[in-house]
């Protein structure tokens, strides 16, 4: 659906995308650029049909174009202008189009004052209910423009902790507005470790090992006001959860076996703190997919690493239990790599927290992992516009299936 400035402009469609991935709009955007002769950006998504998993199915999106497309390039469709625009509960700033206007003038304007100019137009990568991006050029090299949502993390402070420490660990920050939740962040050459190597995994997890255990020694270090997701937390926000919406699509067995494990979070969490790891800041998504390895070859064992371990988006960041980062990588990885995984992350906080027990901690903190990511799924499914539940429907209810599973 095309819309230009104030007016309903019709249809183009239906295509088939580059990725099967609704967020990844990089490619939907190339496309229509060529197909209409003028720029455009993707605002949001308007309906799914069939797709799961936030990727397949047939995507209907809200479009705005930079000018009229010449005649006969789109179709009419039923809707109206009005009707597409009215205000929705939980809409994000960057999906509308004067939000996201905003958005691209104060990056440039930042951009400008950092003595960056823009030497080219940004360039729209993704964009969901959790964040949107946009790759700008600038003389001195790619510049990354993210906004989030109010319930992320605040990202740039988060960053800026974990720069005090290891400045290398993170993204530079060019320039940030954490009240309306927009940074400007410095391009980090290479590739998302999806296929890690066992030095991408090494570096990067001892890295942010020796950040956290820092952290735990100076914790006036931390952001203040982080969202607090510590074990102790997570007992009463599980309560809470099986009493919502996710609760409810359970099977009444399920349902009774996740209230028999509330009632043992409270042991469970006690033998946790005696494996004595400190509540530290946590990454929050601490998958291979956002970690960043500047060597290309790294994944194949092959080529030399000029450096590796860099780790990005920091939006679901909180205080809480080190073991939460140490076990989100498992479900990414193969056996092999994620048995490296597991004793690098634990022989690191050995080193760091000499007499701790982080090996026992995995085991008994399996379930609590789940917990915590049934949680904040349903966090996003409170704060975002219906139109896009449709990314983490059934998360939270599949999260907590997960967590009986791993009781077993």
């Amino acid at each position: 659906m095309v819309t230009a400035g104030g007016e309903c402009l019709g249809g183009l469609g239906p295509f088939e995308a580059d990725s099967p991935w609704w967020a990844d709009v990089g490619p939907v955007v190339r496309r229509l650029g060529r197909e209409l002769g003028v720029r455009v950006t993707v605002l949001r998504l308007i309906d799914v049909e069939n797709g799961e998993g936030a990727r397949d199915g047939h995507v209907t999106y809200h479009v705005e174009a930079a000018g009229r497309p010449p005649d006969g390039r789109l179709t009419g469709v039923p809707i109206d202008h009005d009707s597409l625009v009215a205000p929705a509960a939980g809409r994000a700033t960057w999906a509308t189009r004067e939000g996201l206007q905003d958005a691209l003038s104060w990056a440039d304007a930042a951009l400008r004052a950092a003595g960056r100019p823009p030497v080219g137009a940004a360039e729209q990568v993704r964009t969901w209910n959790l964040s949107g991006l946009f790759r700008i050029p600038t003389a001195a090299g790619l510049v990354w423009l993210k906004t989030t949502p109010p319930f992320a993390a605040r990202e740039s402070d988060v960053i800026a902790a974990f720069a005090r420490i290891d400045p290398s660990l993170v993204p530079a920050v060019v320039a940030a507005d954490v009240p309306a939740g927009r940074t400007l962040l410095e391009h980090v050459p290479g590739r998302d470790c999806w296929n890690p190597s066992r030095t991408d995994i090494e570096t990067t997890i001892r890295r942010l090992v020796r950040a956290q255990a820092a952290f735990a020694e100076h914790p006036e270090l931390m952001p203040a006001d982080l969202p607090d997701r510590t074990p102790q937390a997570l007992i009463g926000l599980f309560d809470r959860l099986l009493d919502s919406a996710a609760g409810a699509e359970l099977t009444a067995a399920e349902l009774a076996a996740a209230r028999d494990l509330a009632a043992q979070l409270p042991d469970l969490v006690a033998e946790l703190a005696a494996c004595d790891l400190p509540l530290t800041l946590v990454h929050g998504d601490f998958h291979p997919g956002n970690w960043r390895s500047d060597n290309q070859n790294a994944g194949t064992g092959t080529g030399a690493r000029t450096g590796a371990g860099v780790a990005v988006d920091f939006a679901d960041s909180h205080l809480g239990h080190p073991v939460l980062d140490g076990l989100r990588p498992r479900e990414f990885l193969p056996d092999d790599l994620w048995e490296h995984v597991a004793d690098v992350w634990a022989t690191a906080w050995s080193r760091c927290r000499p007499g701790s027990d982080p090996h026992r901690a995995l085991t008994l903190a399996a379930p609590l992992g789940h917990i915590s990511y049934a949680v904040r799924y349903q966090e996003f499914l409170d704060n975002i516009e219906a139109s896009e539940h449709r990314y983490h429907l059934g998360d939270p209810a599949h999260m907590i299936r997960a967590a009986l599973i791993a009781t077993r």
